[in-house]
Order: structure tokens, then C-alpha cells, then sequence
């Protein structure tokens, strides 16, 4: 099959690798119909390289047709439609029937120190072939995958592999009011829909920042009061500005939708860049252990929430040295929550908006759908943020 593999910082490459199969009883194949590429997927094309192999397949957003199951797999059957969560969990352990299928008992990466695997993403989360292929194997397919029904086209189902139960956690976990005030620091796809969540959540305003003239355009559409950091000298100004929008408070929450891409501290740039340069024995264990993030976000995210209000995060951070302002947290009583989402925790509550009248703007929430052959341009484009790339999907 047709897959596309990770060849280097920057480097991606379609290659053709050998058929998935069932391996473990528990598995499923599936064909892949439609695979999102995602803001994650950039931190292995750029920050998180010393964790990756050449040759490791990415994607971790598909949905799919049923092709195989394995014996203990009694709910799924070939020709089923099903998106695929992008983490992999049993379902039946004490984590999962918790509502936290990322910190799945029985696939931990224990020998990681790490969560549940994740399709696609790195050693760190079990070095899975990730769904950007025309085939995937599916292990725990008694449980993780999500059956949807025939007819409407793949854009109205496929986020809930990760997009959707990402937004929707990010909002959860910010505890945002009913008719209460939410900021939303960037918005990329992720961002971009947990404005959306907010609003059919009931919060009363909604602020959104970034610093792409398309992604601000798309929000203010739907009715976000945005923000261009580019309008602003530093970020002062820029918490100023939103602060006067809330009595001079602040908003009860802000959701970091950034994470470690922020434009931000050159030093931890050039930490990052360092390490993946160095021979792969060392730049593993020296990223691990002495790693920083770009915290341009998250600081701002503290300095704007108002006193006693909640921080949730949602984009990726991966440093393990990262300097935190602890004083400004406890002094505001900040509440901090965040994590990978639990897509099954979330996924029964979704589906009831994934209607004909689409309140979360699904159906053309994709600006770019492209052939798999065509993904190696995708992800320069999506990094680069050219042509109003905002969300792309592969259809292999």
C-alpha cells in the first residue's frame, strides 16, 4: 500500500510499505477513506524529530471502511463505516471506565513512562503506523473505533477522530459559564472549532487570537470578536485590549490552542533545533530530560485569565524543563487543566450535532482536500500557513 513515512526534519515521503494485517484478535483493518492532517502532525515535521525513525508512517485522524476484524471483535464487521479515535485504548480498564481511555491501564507505553499509544506519533507513544496510508491496522478495535452511518460525505464525521473531542474537552475543561466570557489563543483547526463548541455551549462571548488573516477571517465569519496579534506591540497591549471587553477583568477561562509552536522565545528555538541535529542516541535522552516548549502562549494565557478563572490546554507541549510562572498562578488562583483528549469520553455527546443543520460548521469546516500523493506539498503548505490552509484531508 501507499503510506506516507518520515524521513527526516522537514522530510516526508509517500513510499510503498507492506499491507497492514491482523495481528492480535483484537485488531481490525480498515481502508482508509479520509485522513486529516493535523497541527500535531507539524512537531514531528519540526520540534519532536529526535523521537521519530525514518520510516515511521504518520496520520492520526482517519475514518474508513471495515475490511477485516479479528475474533474478539464482536460489534464490527466488514463494510462497516467507522472513524477511528486517535488514541489506542481497551475500553474496560480502570482508566477507561473512568473517562480517561488516554491513560489506558492496559496500553500505557510503560516502558516510556507514557499514556496510552497513539497512532502515528512517536516512540514516546509506541511508534504505531500512523492513518495518512491507504490502509490501517486498528488494535483494541472492540472499543476505539466509532461507527457512523451511510450517506453524508466524510467531512461530517471525520473530526471526530480528533479535532472535534479535542475542541469539545478543551471547553469542558475550561469551565467556561453560561453566558460567560472565553479567550482562544490560536485558530488553527483546533482553536477554530472550540470557538465554535463555545458558542453552542452557551458562552456569551467569545475572543479569538492569532496572527493568520485567513484563520481570523474564518472565526469573525462565525461570530468570534477577534484579535490580530499583529496589531499590537507586545503582549501588554494585547491583554489590555481583551481585559477592557471584561470589566477590566479578563475572561472567566482561555483555552492555549497554540502550544509549543507559539511564536515565542528564540532560545527555546534554538534548544529545539540543537537537539535535532545531534547523533539520534543523544538527541532522544537530552530531549526528554532537558527540553523546553515555546511558552509565548501559555504565558499569555496566565497574564489574560482573569483572577480565579481556569487555563485549559490544548495544544501540544513536550518539555520537560519548561520555567513556570508560579508566582502569577497562585497569587491569581488560577485552575490549570489539559491533556490529550478522550475521544470516547466525549464522542456520544458530539454526535447528536453532527445533524443536517451542522451547528459546528463541519461540512466545510476542510479548506484543502488533497490526494495522499500530494501530502508531501500539504504539510509545506500547512507549516508555511500558505493558501488559507486552515484543515487539510488526505483522501487516499
Amino acid at each position: 500500500m501507499k503510506a506516507l513515512t518520515w524521513q527526516g526534519k522537514r522530510d516526508v515521503r509517500v513510499e510503498t510499505v507492506p499491507d497492514p494485517r491482523i495481528e492480535e484478535p483484537t485488531d481490525a483493518i480498515i481502508r482508509v477513506t479520509s485522513s486529516g492532517l493535523c497541527g500535531s502532525d507539524l512537531h514531528l515535521y519540526e520540534v519532536l524529530t529526535p523521537f521519530m525513525t525514518p520510516g515511521d508512517i504518520l496520520g492520526h485522524e482517519p475514518m474508513g471502511i471495515v475490511e477485516e476484524v479479528g475474533a474478539a471483535v464482536p460489534d464490527l464487521q466488514a463494510g462497516d463505516r467507522v472513524v477511528v479515535p486517535f488514541q489506542i485504548a481497551c475500553g474496560n480498564c480502570w482508566m477507561c471506565l473512568t473517562g480517561l481511555p488516554t491513560q489506558c491501564e492496559t496500553t500505557q507505553v510503560t516502558a516510556e513512562g507514557m499514556g496510552a499509544p497513539l497512532f502515528g506519533y512517536t516512540r514516546l507513544y509506541g511508534a504505531v503506523p500512523g492513518a495518512q496510508a491507504e490502509y490501517l491496522r486498528v488494535p483494541q478495535a472492540q472499543f476505539g473505533p466509532i461507527k457512523v452511518p451511510e450517506g453524508p460525505a466524510d467531512d461530517r464525521f471525520v473530526y471526530l477522530s480528533d479535532v472535534l473531542p479535542t475542541a469539545w474537552q478543551a471547553v469542558a475543561y475550561a469551565e467556561v459559564p453560561k453566558g460567560g466570557s472565553v479567550a482562544v489563543l490560536g485558530l488553527g483547526p483546533i482553536g477554530d472549532m472550540a470557538c465554535r463548541v463555545a458558542q453552542v455551549q452557551g458562552a456569551g462571548r467569545v475572543f479569538g487570537v492569532d496572527l493568520v488573516p485567513e484563520r481570523l477571517r474564518r472565526a469573525k465569519a462565525r461570530g468570534v470578536e477577534t484579535f490580530d496579534l499583529r496589531s499590537f506591540d507586545d503582549e501588554k497591549e494585547l491583554v489590555e485590549a481583551i481585559r477592557d471587553r471584561t470589566d477590566g477583568r479578563g475572561p472567566d477561562a482561555v483555552i492555549d490552542a497554540v502550544g509549543t509552536e507559539a511564536h515565542g522565545s528564540a532560545t527555546a528555538r534554538m534548544v529545539q533545533n540543537a537537539s535535532a541535529l545531534l547523533p539520534r542516541k543523544i538527541s532522544g535522552p537530552m530531549a526528554e530530560r532537558f527540553s523546553v516548549d515555546r511558552l509565548a502562549a501559555l504565558y499569555t494565557a496566565v497574564e489574560l485569565v482573569r483572577r480565579g478563572g481556569t487555563i485549559s490546554l490544548s495544544g501540544v507541549y513536550g518539555g520537560m524543563a519548561d520555567p513556570m510562572p508560579m508566582l502569577t498562578l497562585f497569587d491569581k488562583q488560577v485552575q490549570m487543566r489539559m491533556g490529550q483528549a478522550n475521544v470516547r469520553r466525549w464522542s456520544d455527546e458530539i454526535i447528536p450535532c453532527l445533524t443536517d443543520e451542522d451547528p459546528l460548521g463541519v461540512d466545510d469546516f476542510a479548506t484543502h482536500r488533497v490526494s495522499l500523493a500530494e501530502a508531501p506539498e500539504a504539510y509545506d503548505m500547512f507549516q508555511k500557513k500558505r493558501d488559507g490552509a486552515v484543515k487539510v484531508l488526505f483522501q487516499p
